[in-house]
Formats: C-alpha cells, sequence, structure tokens
C-alpha cells in the first residue's frame, strides 16, 4: 500500500513536468521536495522559503541546510503577513490570507523561471482538519501532491526514514501565529514573545512544545510523557516566560495536539 502510494506521487509529480515547492524545512515539505528531485532531477524543482514574523530564524537556517543537503536550487523571499490585510486581525479565516499572500509572492518567481506549477505541503491529514489555506491554493491553482497521493503524516515519515532524510522524527510545526488565540490581534510582539519561549524550553531537552498564548497568559502543551521532564523546572520556567512578557504560566494537562486552537 505504501509503495503503491509512493509510485502515485511520483507520477504526479511526472506529469507536474516543473515545480515550485514551498518548503519549510518541515517533515511533509521536505519529503515532496526530495520526492519532486528524485523525479524531475534538479533543473526542473526549486524549493523556495519564505522569511517572515511567523518563521523562527532557526527554522529558517535548518531550511537552508536541508535544502543544501537534498541538491536543491533554493530561493529565500522577503514577506511579511501582517502586512496582509486581513491576517493581524486572527480571524478563523487567517491561515486564508497567509496562503494567498504566499502564493501570490511565488507566482512571480514560477514566471520568471519558466516552471508550471506550484506544489505544497499539503497531508491526507489536513483534509479532517480546520485548513482555511486550502481555499487560496485551489484559487490560484496550487498543487497539494502528497494529499492527491493519500498520504498521511506517519506514512510520509516511514517513506522519509526508508529515504534516510534526518525530518523523518523532526517535531511538527506551524507557524508561530498558531500559538495566538483566534481574536487576539496578532503583533511581532506576540510572536517574539512566543518564539522565546519555545526556544528556551527546547532547550531544556523537550520534543515537542507549543506556547499558546491567551491574553497575559501561556498555556504550555507537550506531549503526555515528556511532562515529567517539565515539571522540575516549574519555578524557573515561571520566572523565565514572565521575563519574556507573559503573566501566567500553565501547564494543559491533555498535552499537545496539533490545532488545538481550533477547538
Amino acid at each position: 500500500m505504501l509503495d503503491k502510494k509512493l509510485y502515485d506521487l511520483q507520477e504526479i509529480l511526472r506529469e507536474l513536468e516543473s515545480v515550485v515547492v514551498a518548503f519549510s524545512g518541515g517533515v511533509d515539505s521536505t519529503f515532496l521536495l526530495k520526492v519532486a528531485l528524485d523525479v524531475l532531477g534538479p533543473e526542473h524543482v526549486l524549493a523556495v522559503t519564505a522569511d517572515s514574523e511567523t518563521y523562527p530564524s532557526t527554522e529558517l537556517e535548518e531550511a537552508k541546510r536541508l535544502a543544501q543537503l537534498l541538491g536543491a536550487p533554493h530561493q529565500v523571499i522577503e514577506t511579511s503577513e501582517l502586512n496582509i490585510p486581513g491576517y493581524a486581525e486572527n480571524n478563523k479565516n487567517r491561515c486564508y490570507f497567509c496562503k494567498q499572500g504566499l502564493f501570490e509572492e511565488i507566482k512571480p518567481i514560477l514566471d520568471q523561471s519558466g516552471f508550471k506549477n506550484v506544489v505544497y505541503g499539503l497531508i491526507a491529514d489536513d483534509m479532517s482538519e480546520h485548513r482555511p489555506g486550502t481555499r487560496a491554493a485551489r484559487e490560484h491553482g496550487v498543487r497539494g501532491p502528497l494529499q492527491e497521493a493519500n498520504l498521511f503524516k506517519e506514512e510520509i515519515r516511514e517513506l522519509s526514514k526508508q529515504m534516510n532524510l534526518e525530518t523523518w522524527e523532526k517535531p511538527s510545526f506551524a507557524c508561530l501565529s498558531s500559538r495566538i488565540a483566534y481574536g487576539e490581534m496578532i503583533t511581532l510582539e506576540k510572536l517574539t514573545k512566543v518564539e522565546k519561549s519555545e526556544r528556551y524550553l527546547k532547550g531544556l531537552g523537550l520534543r515537542q512544545i507549543r506556547v499558546r498564548t491567551h491574553g497575559d497568559i501561556a498555556r504550555i502543551e507537550v506531549e503526555p510523557h515528556e511532562m515529567e521532564k517539565l515539571l522540575p523546572h516549574n519555578e524557573e520556567v515561571t520566572n523565565q516566560l514572565r521575563e519574556y512578557g507573559y503573566k501566567y504560566i500553565t501547564l494543559d494537562l491533555a498535552g499537545y495536539k496539533s490545532g488545538s486552537m481550533n477547538r
């Protein structure tokens, strides 16, 4: 079954002939980039990464390193979600504005390169979640080959492992804006506060981290089995996150869950 899905993905990419890959350096886009390079060759593939306020600098450097490691032509573009009308207001269609802005920025690159298609890391799991960005993709004719091949996250991790991609066990990541409760204005100050907090917590050896922001409350999500790593540092964590600007620091006993703000 997995071999069949990989074959389907390869066929989809082969039919696209040449692609610009919206590349974040995460599990899905790295796998997509790798398969695109294998099928089409580097002369027909371009990885594009958007450097913005919502994308941590550590992730940008990781994306650059991974693209080089894979031998992919790579271009970094400067974007600003906070300047996109409707984005900072942070309603439930926030991701639509983000993806719309991203694809509009990529279109001139597509035209200049002569490539035929833009692809991004949409996966089968996403179809059961609130993903307004998919509407922007449809409007711009952007394809999601992983989803079209019906590949789920765990299958992508398994195939990535088989291909010796180091991202096979990389923690899931989403933009920093996803940490801020819907309805709260997104500001550079809040994004910086989240980025600093998550970087600090990862330094304690925690693998999967989210610092969900509800006003002056930090709701920390980690995987349940990692809570015991965090609790002995409770006073230190409290003091550090207060220094970053939070007033109350909490631990979500339900543990990490992707897209938990959608609840």
